[in-house]
């Protein structure tokens, strides 16, 4: 493969970009809005407002889009079309009003009538009560609540101080940065009791966090360099980020706190899974520092009392979700029974344990794993949930199941080969049911409790990608180093392929282990990148090894210890070679990987563990030591902090090995895998004589937002001229926004 590539060719690349790519394929992101009765809900595809209503099986336009245009350009002065509303913070209520902000004020919709509202604006990650009468807010790192009626203000907190406050998140995973490039506060997480009374909110104590100190050096004032201060700890280090949980009365200004010591916070999760199970009780989970321990605590909202009520424990990490950051899957039903999910058999099941916690019976059982829990109607005494490894032919497909509290009556509700991603409201009834496969967009329905289709909602074509030379990616099955474990990834051909010839391939790895990267969905996490090398003439996998998640504990478990193998590399070189036999297109002998992140680690790690296999990495944002990387990656995902263990898990050891080419690219205001980790690569690659190329980004944080077109652009320009083997052209590819979630 010689021929150049042309503008043309990398313009057709950059349409394959996740936001031209939604723009071209609408619907295949379909989020419910829950009404507060949750019987009905509305989305947003595009400029487009749907709502729906289950309950008597109407899909309907929320409201009628051409008139609301025409009263808003009158009202506004501005020139408004149904088809391309410019609207903002939408808020469609169950009377039908319809509250949204355009051209930089607040209008409000009801009675076919635009008018300007006299609310309050809104509050930037301001956090509604159930009965809408409140916002609560962070300011100065305090818990304020606005009433919506007439927009006064109070405090129920007043002694926050730096590194003390309450609602925020711990530096290492609060992505300051990023906040700031998107120019909106740093976010809070807080909870709402069922009868908007009250607010449980973590307060978070990072005082004696080390210090790590970031260098703007080109600030946009043209200034002095600024320093940007974050506190981090880094694995083995004594000191971590503690959190106290605090019930806080919005109407007495009453605070009850947590009444036992700090625990430390690793993780976001640590605040997300906490939620009131009535207005009398507050559950949460604990996982210790080494997430070898992961309890069911019971917070008493009136004294702060906390009292354990399950605990598992395991000789590696025990987890409370497959996937890092998944909503948990524990209930605390109207009986005082809980429903608990473990892998404690060696998958992912769900179990029940009675209300004094004496009796546990295991719900579901077999070789497969619970993967969500979508509904339980206690009632009926049925939980709804989705389970991968009930299909044979590929593991990661979510199927859509029932069964009975006591164990019997289990049915599958989807018996085909589509992934099943579904939501249901807070009050059940119904799911909204989004299936499907790397060549199908995602089909969406309305399904009742037996899964017999209520409401057609979506179903998406792929008519416009496909004019571009858009092809679906194969999904594909190959064996692991092991010589025996199936493995799974995608395959993207090179658009006009021709099976003559031989075409370099380039791997686009994200190892996990924390999730799974190469799922069998329309819209896999790769931002539509390996699309877009496929558009430019390279045959592109990705592919999920063991030590990823999304199977059993065991298959999860074989990076615990060898985070350092970055997701089972040599599986990977497995797969290609097997594809290469199955595939005489497939050149083996030129191979190239990038990745971004922990990806960005894998890619490196890729060029200097396998130097006679992969010949050409770019690494993009990478923790290539992962010894000075954010405390939870090692403690929770390697688990051995010895020397010999940090050094396993360092890049900068294997430095003396490249061969190949190497580009490592990233942002200087990285507060999540700080440039430093790069730095140091580049340091241990200069004192081993190696040539190689760095990029660092001024400004720009761990997404390297506001940069990414740059990124891309370079990362092209890389491997075509060192596995394409030509000069890439001079064009340039356009700033990218965050793509649309309709």
């Amino acid at each position: 493969m010689t021929t150049l590539l042309s503008d043309s060719d990398y313009a057709r690349a950059e349409q394959m970009l996740f936001p031209h790519r939604a723009r071209r394929v609408a619907g295949t992101v379909l989020t419910p809005q829950w009404f507060a009765d949750g019987a009905r809900f509305w989305y947003r595809i595009g400029t487009r407002y749907v709502a729906v209503d289950p309950g008597v099986k109407t899909r309907r336009a929320a409201f009628d889009h051409d008139a609301l245009a025409a009263a808003l350009s009158v009202a506004a002065g501005q020139a408004v079309t149904g088809a391309d509303l410019p609207l903002q913070a939408v808020e469609i209520r169950a009377d039908d009003t319809v509250l949204f902000s355009a051209f930089g004020r607040n209008w409000r919709w009801a009675d076919r009538c635009c008018t300007e509202s006299d609310a309050a604006a809104p509050i930037p990650g301001g956090i509604p009560s159930p009965d809408e009468r409140w916002d609560a807010f962070g300011r100065e790192g305090n818990i304020w609540v606005r009433n919506r009626a007439d927009g006064t203000e109070h405090a129920l907190t007043d002694d926050a101080e730096p590194y003390f406050d309450y609602g925020g998140l711990p530096d290492t995973t609060g992505g300051r940065a990023l906040m700031r490039a998107l120019g909106i506060p740093a976010s809070i997480i807080l909870h709402w009791s069922p009868d908007s009374t009250r607010i449980l909110v973590a307060r978070i104590d990072q005082r004696e966090v080390p210090e790590l100190v970031l260098v703007e050096s080109s600030p946009a004032d043209g200034g002095r360099p600024v320093e940007h201060r974050t506190r981090y700890t880094m694995p083995g280090e004594d000191t971590v980020a503690t959190m106290t949980w605090n019930v806080l009365d919005v109407e007495q200004r009453t605070i009850v706190r947590q009444q036992t010591e700090p625990t430390p916070i690793m993780h976001n999760v640590a605040l997300i899974y906490a939620w009131w199970s009535s207005a009398d009780a507050v559950h949460y989970l604990h996982q210790s520092r080494d997430a070898r321990t992961l309890q069911l605590r019971r917070l008493d909202p009136a004294t702060g009392a906390v009292t354990t009520l399950i605990t598992d424990t395991g000789r590696t990490r025990v987890d409370p979700t497959v996937v890092l950051g998944d909503p948990h899957m524990v209930r605390v039903l109207d009986t005082g029974e809980i429903l608990w999910w473990s892998q404690r058999d060696g998958w992912g099941h769900l179990y029940l344990y009675s209300a004094d916690g004496a009796q546990v019976t295991q719900i579901t059982a077999g070789p497969w794993l619970v993967s969500s829990v979508l509904w339980v109607d206690e009632k009926a005494r049925q939980v709804y949930f989705t389970a991968n490894g009930l299909v044979e032919a590929d593991p990661y497909l979510r199927q859509l199941c029932r069964i009975g509290l006591d164990g019997n009556g289990f049915i599958r509700l989807t018996d085909d080969e589509l992934d099943h991603d579904a939501v249901s409201p807070p009050q059940g009834g119904y799911l909204v049911d989004r299936a499907s496969s790397p060549s199908l967009p995602p089909h969406s329905v309305v399904l009742d409790g037996d899964g017999q289709v209520v409401v057609e909602l979506e179903t998406p074509d792929t008519d416009d990608l496909k004019i571009l030379g858009w092809q679906p990616p194969e999904r594909f099955r190959t064996t692991a180093a092991d010589g025996r474990t199936p493995i799974y990834g995608l395959l993207w051909r090179p658009h006009d392929l021709d099976p003559g010839h031989t075409y370099p391939i380039i791997e686009h790895i994200y190892p996990g282990p924390q999730l799974y990267r190469a799922g069998p969905i329309f819209n896999p996490p790769h931002y539509g990148e390996p699309e877009a090398f496929a558009a430019l003439g390279f045959a592109v996998v990705a592919i999920d090894g063991r030590g990823s998640a999304g199977r059993s504990k065991a298959f999860h478990d074989h990076s615990y210890g060898d985070l350092g193998n970055a997701g089972a590399l040599d599986d990977h070189i497995a797969a290609i070679r097997e594809l290469g036999q199955r595939y005489p297109w497939l050149d083996t002998a030129r191979v190239g990987i990038t990745g971004q992140s922990a990806g960005g680690f894998a890619a490196a790690r890729a060029v200097l563990r396998y130097p006679d296999f992969y010949s050409v990495a770019v690494a993009v944002s990478g923790n290539h030591d992962n010894a000075l990387n954010l405390a939870m990656w090692a403690e929770h995902y390697h688990g051995d902090l010895s020397a010999e263990g940090k050094a396993a898990i360092s890049n900068t050891t294997l430095a003396a090995n490249l061969k190949g080419k190497l580009l490592l690219i990233h942002g200087e205001l990285d507060d999540n895998a700080h440039p430093y980790m790069t730095m140091r690569l580049a340091d241990a690659l200069i004192k081993a004589d190696k040539d190689f190329d760095l990029i660092m980004i001024p400004g720009a944080e761990h997404s390297l937002y506001g940069w990414l077109h740059y990124s891309l652009r370079r990362t092209w320009d890389y491997f075509v001229r060192h596995l394409h083997g030509t000069e890439p052209p001079g064009y340039r590819l356009q700033p990218l926004l965050l793509p649309s979630l309709g």
